[in-house]
This record gives C-alpha cells, structure tokens and sequence, in this order.
C-alpha cells in the first residue's frame, strides 16, 4: 500500500514502520522539516545531544545494549563531519547504527553552499554503505534498505543523506520489504566444514575457543549456544573485549580475556592449544601480538558472517562463512549426532596446565591503605554492583583494560567499549544510549579524567533528560595508557601525557545541576560508591588513584602471546619458561 506525503514525514514514518523509539540528535537548517515532523508526534523519542560525535555515542550504546540499530540525525556539512568518528568507530565494532543526514537543496549540490559537504565521499570509507538520495518517491525504499542493510550480515554503520528539497517534496510512500534487498548474506555455515570441525574437535587434545563480538552481534541464541557447546564440551573459552559476557565470567571454563592486556592463563592456552577454534571475531592485532608466532602449534577454525575476514590477517584450516547461531546450532546438532565424543583424557591434563597458569594470579597487585590503586577501585565497584541490573561502558585507556579485567560479565549486551578504533570520548555519551534504552537499570561509565574531558558536555544530555548515568572517574591526572607506553617503550620521557589544568570535577557536577562525589582515601571507597549508587540521578564520581600505576599483563609490541609482562606478579618470584610456570 503507498500513501502520498511529504520526504520530511516519510522519514519519521519510516522510522516507526522500523520500530525506532529513540533518536539521538542535534538540529540545524538542512534538517529542520524533518525535525518539524518530529514535533508533531509522540511515538519516537528525541534526544537532543550536545554534539554530533555524541549523538553516535549515543546510539552505539543504544544499539550495543539492545541489539536493536541505534538512529542518529544530524545537519549538513559540519553536522555530518563531526559524526565521522563515531561512524569509524561502529565501523570497526560492527555497532547497527542508520545515521540521517541534512543536505543542501539538490540544486545547490556541487556550489559550495552554505553548510555544504560531500557527505556520501567523505563517509564511504567509514560507512558500510552509505546513499544520497535525490528524488522522494526513492527516499522510503532507501531509508528501508538501510536498516536492513545496517542489521544483516557483518552488522554496521549506514548513511542515508537527505537534501533539503527532497525533505519539502511529496513523494510516495510504501513499507518495509526486507525480502525485496539485493543483500541477503549467507547465514548458513556449510555442513562439510562443520563436520569436519566437529571431527577436529573429538581428537583435539588442547583445544581452545576464542570468542569475538560477532557472537554478542549474532542476539541472545548465540550466547546461549556458545554456553551449551562450551560446557558439553568441556573446552575452555577465553574472549575479545568485545566479546566479553557471550560467555558467563563465573563459567567453570572461562579462561578471561586474551590479548594485549589479556589474562595469563588466557594468552598462554592460546599459545599451546593444538586447536583454534575463532567464533565472531576478526584477529584483530590487539589480540594475535606477533602473527608469525600466534598459537603457532594449532589447527585453526574461523566462523564468521563477514567472508572477507576469512584468511585476511590469519590463515585457517577450517573456514566458515555463516551466522554464529546458524553455524553454532549446526555444530552442536552434528556433535550430537555422532556421540557427544571429546578426547576427556587430554582434556583433563589440558584443564591442569591451566590451573597452573591460573595459580600465577595475574591480576594480583600492591594495594595500599594510603592511595586508592585504581585495581582495587574496580574490584570495589565490581563487588558492591554484581548482581544488579548492570550496564558498563568505559572510555579508552588503562581504566578501560582494568575494568575488563575485575569486572565480571555474566550476559551479553552489558558491556560497551571502543575496541577497534580505541575512541576516547565515547563511554559518556555511550552510557546515555544505554540509559535511554534500559531506563531503570544501573548504567555506569568507567572512565579517565582525560577521556572523558572529550565529552564532558553531554553532562547536559544526560541533565536535561533526567539519566542517572554514574560517570566513575578513575583520575590519575595523566595519559595513564600513553605515560605506561613511555615509561616501558621510551625511556621514561613523558612527553605531553599529563594535564596541568584539570577542572574540580565536583564544582564541575555542580554547574551542571548533577551530583559531585570526590574520594581520595581507599577507607572511604565503598561508602562512595554506595552513594553514587544509591543516588537518583547523573553522578559525577572523581576517584583519585594512584598516578603512576601500569596494566599488567601486558604483551609489548612485536611479541608473542608468551612472552607477556606480569607486573606484580613477577615480583613474587613467577616466571613462565617455555610455558612452563615456576614460583
């Protein structure tokens, strides 16, 4: 059925047919006919950000925490151009977010006009397809293929940029009609491939599972299947950042993250395991380290939706090209089907050389009575808020290593984080998409002073619609990821990684309306983080940490997954030697 209606209303009825509710934004001429039609219903949410890179935060974390695509409008020229890094960033972590855009009157495309940018150019290399429509009977199909596009397959950022001319216009309108796209990616692994992991599997004798965002991305049945295989099984499974809670942290086989700051046990299984099986994520570097010595004694299987990752960084023996849940179903079907068999033996001795790599305590550091460590900080964090209704996202840095190390992910979708593009700025407004999508629930941003500097002024957002996002500040007043890298790569030259003018961050809470807690004595963090908690609304939350603390593990650049720095650990006399371990 099509209906007549101007381009402005067909992009608000667009995004009803879609199901959208909220819509992260920030008004400007070249998009004021649709914000018009915004004002005249009461269906879709909108929130009005404090700028455009946060708006994509925004819907980020709304999209990661729901799994549902995220929705951003913005104005033309620098309304486009200041959403380029969030669109990097979803990008590279594969965040479903459709991103609309203003542009000038078709007529005026090419002249340099007021507030004019080649906006399709410059975001086609940080979009996974983007369109520029001209003519309003084609605007419906367009904003429909979009979403489509957006969730199927390797999920991703698309743009859809709307003259000003085209919004004013009439045009025909029809519904969504997903079945009518050219872009149907292939969702089912093939069984041959399948089978023949099945059989690597029953002969393995060290195998381990590595897990990536792709599972988080592939909905709720993944996780489910991904823990029914595991504990079947009786493999260890060990995850990416961006993996993290696909598998639950308190699961029997649960080895910790991997990767550059990944856990030991984690890092050295990946090093001698004799099968590799990679679900839904992409070797990224942060986790391969040196590619010529990544688990250099395994037989490798890839599942993966994206066929382009297949073989791109990493050479595998079993590739697979499918939906994780699709492929996962298969696989437990024909585990099944041929007797459940796993080499239990070798499992056993497999589960004891971990248990040895567990024992070193990787995570263990110095505390103090005097200076809040930021470990503890987050230990403290994670034991007064387990078992809540829990969303966490983080800024990048230190911070952002250590609270994927002390916190515990029991589901998915609880964990949002910059992974692939490392963007600072992005956990604050992160957290806002979250707390728009999960209202009631308890949505804290683990955050440096310096990161979260970058987009401190969505503290307004988050006021003005009443979040009671928990900004939980770990301050060391420095760089603390770039001062650990020149402390350890550079000699100790610390070049440009401290401030010298921080703000008072409680004055700071204070002038925007929210609350300011500011703690300093590690006697008073739990009564801190009560309060934080317990208070019913946004929360500015200045910890001052120790400055100078590292993140440890960490495997330097150009080394292999077994020649990782231990920190604390090392000092109390633990080696590793060829991957044996000797206290």
């Amino acid at each position: 059925m099509t209906r007549e209606m101007t381009g402005a209303k067909m992009v608000v009825q667009a995004l009803k047919d879609q199901g959208v509710d909220v819509v992260f934004g920030y008004p400007g001429g070249a998009v004021l006919p649709i914000y018009d039609e915004i004002f005249l219903q009461n269906d879709i949410r909108h929130v009005l950000v404090r700028h455009e890179q946060g708006a994509v935060h925004a819907a980020e974390g709304y999209a990661r925490s729901t799994g549902k695509p995220g929705v951003v409008l913005v104005t033309s020229g620098p309304g486009a151009t200041n959403a380029v890094t969030g669109l990097t960033d979803a990008l590279l972590d594969s965040i479903p977010i459709v991103v609309l855009t203003g542009q000038v009157p078709t007529f005026m495309i090419g002249s340099d006009a007021f507030q004019e940018a080649d906006t399709v150019g410059i975001t086609r290399p940080c979009t996974k397809h983007n369109w520029l429509v001209k003519d309003t009977d084609a605007l419906a199909g367009t904003l429909h293929e979009a979403f489509h596009v957006a969730k199927s397959g390797r999920p991703g950022p698309v743009l859809v940029d709307i003259p000003k001319d085209v919004q004013f216009a009439s045009g025909k309108y029809q519904g969504p009609k997903p079945s009518a796209s050219h872009y149907q990616p292939q969702v089912k692994g093939d069984m041959e491939e399948i089978t023949e992991l099945v059989e690597a599997i029953e002969k393995a004798k060290r195998p381990v599972f590595y897990t990536g965002g792709g599972v988080i991305n592939s909905g709720t049945a993944a996780s489910q299947l991904l823990r029914e295989l595991v504990d079947a099984t009786g493999i260890p499974v060990t995850s990416t950042l961006m993996g993290l809670g696909a598998y639950p942290a308190s699961g029997k086989n649960w080895l910790g993250m991997l990767g550059m700051h990944g856990l030991y046990e984690a890092n050295m299984a990946m090093h001698g395991c004799d099968l590799m099986i990679n679900i839904g994520a992409r070797f990224d570097d942060r986790i391969t380290g040196r590619i010529d010595a990544f688990s250099p004694k395994s037989k490798k299987a890839h599942i993966d939706i994206d066929p382009s990752s297949i073989n791109k960084v990493i050479r595998v023996d079993i590739p697979i090209v499918g939906d994780v849940a699709h492929v996962l179903e298969d696989l437990l079907k024909v585990w099944k089907s041929r007797g459940r068999k796993v080499n239990r033996e070798a499992l056993d001795k497999w589960h004891k050389q971990i248990n040895e790599w567990r024992a070193v305590n990787c995570l263990s550091f110095k505390n103090s009575d005097k200076t809040i460590k930021p470990q503890y900080a987050l230990q403290r964090l994670e034991e007064l808020t387990k078992g809540r209704d829990r969303y966490v996202t983080t800024e990048v840095g230190q911070h952002q290593m250590w609270a994927a190390q002390y916190l515990g992910f029991e589901d998915p979708n609880r964990w949002m984080t910059s992974g692939g593009l490392g963007t600072m700025g992005y956990g604050f407004p992160a957290s806002i998409g979250a707390q728009m999508a999960h209202p009631d629930a308890l949505v804290i941003n683990v955050a440096g002073e310096a990161s979260w500097l970058m987009n401190m002024q969505e503290m307004g957002t988050a006021v003005q619609f009443r979040l009671p996002v928990k900004q939980f500040i770990l301050n060391n007043e420095r760089l603390g990821m770039v001062r650990q890298w020149q402390e350890l790569l550079h000699g100790e030259r610390y070049s440009h990684s401290w401030s010298e003018a921080l703000p008072d961050f409680v004055k700071l809470a204070e002038a925007f309306g929210c609350k300011g807690i500011c703690v300093s004595d590690p006697a008073d963090l739990d009564d801190a983080i009560m309060e934080m908690i317990n208070y019913d609304g946004p929360v500015i939350f200045d910890c001052l940490v120790e400055k100078h603390e590292n993140c440890f593990p960490m495997i330097p650049s150009g080394k292999a997954h077994n020649e990782m720095l231990l920190g604390e650990a090392e000092t109390q006399g633990v080696i590793q030697a060829g991957g044996a371990v000797l206290v």
